[in-house]
């Protein structure tokens, strides 16, 4: 399956940019979640790759083909682009059966496709079947109600699951009537020898016009397989239908409505006629969103399963941190239509880029304490937190900060530069939704309104810590001491709130311990996951440990 490639892509209603110079690099057969808040531009760049929204500049690759590019005025049509679209609404038709809604596409394809032997293809696969004649009856009359009657529907589903043929090569090789043969060897004998004879006839037309047949069944010449534009044949559909159908488990349902399935049963149709045109990447906007809680962990197993399956590449948006950290390879997260951080889920937990990365991503949320101090000639860093505690951060790796705040510094005015150099230009439109540095949150015991407040001076003593709440524990050695405000058992854990002076930290205790509201207990920060952030330009400076 093919990379996709995004190159300075934006998109903008009128001075609103819903995407902000996109550029990104999804790699072959990976699994790519868009996550963000809502409105942030993630819904918006999956309809450009798709060719349902038209990208205001910049270019976009699928494979080796530019589907779109604004200076060379390419814009390839959503149909030409061999992708699938999975929406957040099933859009099945109410009126057909499972098997229309997932033929329904196919029976409009008309492109260049291959020519295909049909009938050579259908007697290749009966011969196969008769070669064993004990199994093919075995398999009918396991289809036997209690009255002894066949169920001729669950006959055509067992023939075509065992021997992957069509609807149609079933129905002809049950129509044999092989299990109501007295000498079931030798008609089975009788039967293979007919249709061989009949297949080398159909070989030896070819030959004739000077042609062969591939394993596929494609007429070759020329060493080349011969194309026409065409539509499908009522086999390939059928081949495709049921090819799906038993990758995503629904063969049972085929002649069931929409109305009689579940939601669950619903999403897997929807991905199957999604599935049946073999896309070359597969679009999914918050395909889950309308199932319940137990059904939505099932389908991320069953939408992994299908990645890997398919081997195609799966593009999917989502709000839904846990959907993202679980089903991705890598993940998106776009805030104002502007990229945040594009990088592997573990990778974005526990390094993220900056403090909008950080809350967004992890629940219980990270805990931000304001920290107002200087690096020390041992490389660690002297800081007063919580109202005036004392604790010393050290960094995992050799950190210079003087240097780290001047090559922030360098490359702010860098962005300056070319943004000034930018608006000189001729078309150029100011964004009016303007991006600022993430305004994160202090849990306190008495809240109050930050808006209300003067905007403090911020210099490069002002940062902030960010711990996770795994990293808070209830420890007999812990140097920090603080009272239960609140706790969440949850089963194996339990989810705690910890008031520490007027400040509030959220931790994640292992076990089944009760908590005592209002009782006092002992606190440590561990780990050497802490992070630190630049409080005046948002970013993350580094990781390390914390101690009080």
């Amino acid at each position: 399956m093919p990379e996709i490639k995004l190159t300075h892509v934006t998109k903008r209603w009128g001075k609103f940019y819903a995407v902000d110079d996109l550029s990104l690099d999804m790699e072959d057969n990976s699994f790519i979640t868009l996550l963000g808040p809502s409105g942030c531009g993630k819904t918006t760049t999956l309809r450009m790759i798709a060719g349902l929204e038209t990208p205001t500049s910049g270019q976009i690759k699928i494979g080796d083909r530019v589907v779109f590019d604004s200076e060379a005025g390419i814009n390839v049509p959503a149909n030409k682009r061999k992708v699938g679209f999975l929406f957040q609404n099933y859009a099945l038709w109410p009126n057909m059966t499972v098997y229309q809604n997932i033929s329904f596409g196919l029976g409009n394809i008309k492109e260049e496709l291959p020519v295909i032997d049909e009938e050579a293809k259908a007697l290749k696969s009966m011969i196969k079947a008769l070669e064993n004649p004990g199994e093919l009856v075995k398999l009918i009359e396991e289809c036997r109600d209690k009255k002894g009657k066949l169920d001729l529907d669950m006959v055509y589903l067992k023939l075509i699951d065992n021997y992957t043929i069509s609807i149609y090569t079933a129905k002809e090789l049950y129509n044999y009537k092989l299990h109501e043969a007295a000498d079931k060897e030798s008609a089975a004998k009788q039967k293979k020898q007919e249709l061989t004879a009949k297949l080398d006839s159909i070989l030896a037309g070819h030959k004739e016009k000077r042609e062969e047949l591939n394993e596929k069944f494609e007429v070759v010449s020329g060493g080349k397989v011969v194309t026409k534009v065409r539509k499908y044949s009522k086999e390939e559909i059928d081949l495709a239908v049921r090819r799906v159908s038993r990758i995503v488990k629904i063969g049972m349902f085929m002649n069931r409505y929409p109305a009689e399935l579940s939601g669950g049963q619903q999403q897997r149709v929807a991905i199957a006629r999604t599935l049946a045109p073999e896309p070359q990447v597969l679009f999914m906007d918050e395909p889950l969103s309308n199932l319940d809680a137990k059904l939505r962990l099932e389908m991320r197993y069953e939408l992994q399963r299908l990645h890997v399956e398919t081997g195609s590449t799966f593009v999917y948006v989502t709000h839904d941190q846990m959907e993202a950290m679980t089903l991705a390879t890598k993940i998106c997260l776009i805030n104002n239509g502007v990229l945040q951080q594009y990088e592997a889920p573990l990778e974005v937990y526990h390094h993220p880029a900056n403090l909008f990365v950080a809350d967004f991503v992890g629940n219980p949320s990270i805990n931000f304490v304001e920290a107002k101090g200087a690096q020390g000639a041992d490389g660690a860093l002297d800081l007063t937190v919580l109202g005036g505690l004392h604790a010393k951060f050290r960094p995992a790796k050799p950190l210079d900060l003087s240097k780290w705040f001047a090559n922030r510094d360098e490359q702010a005015a860098k962005r300056a530069a070319e943004l000034k150099e930018k608006a000189s230009q001729k078309g150029y439109v100011e964004k009016g939704n303007k991006d600022e540095v993430f305004r994160y949150h202090i849990a306190k015991v008495d809240e109050e309104d930050d808006s209300l407040l003067d905007l403090p001076e911020i210099t490069n003593e002002d940062l902030v810590l960010g711990i996770r709440p795994e990293f808070i524990d209830i420890a007999d050695e812990g140097n920090l001491r603080g009272e239960i405000y609140g706790a969440m058992p949850t089963g194996m854990e339990s989810t705690i709130k910890v008031r520490v002076g007027g400040f509030l930290l959220t931790g994640v205790v292992f076990g089944s311990s009760l908590f005592t509201i209002g009782s006092s207990v002992p606190l440590s920060v561990t780990g050497d996951q802490i992070m630190l952030f630049d409080r005046k330009s948002g970013q993350c400076i580094t990781s390390g440990t914390l101690n009080f």
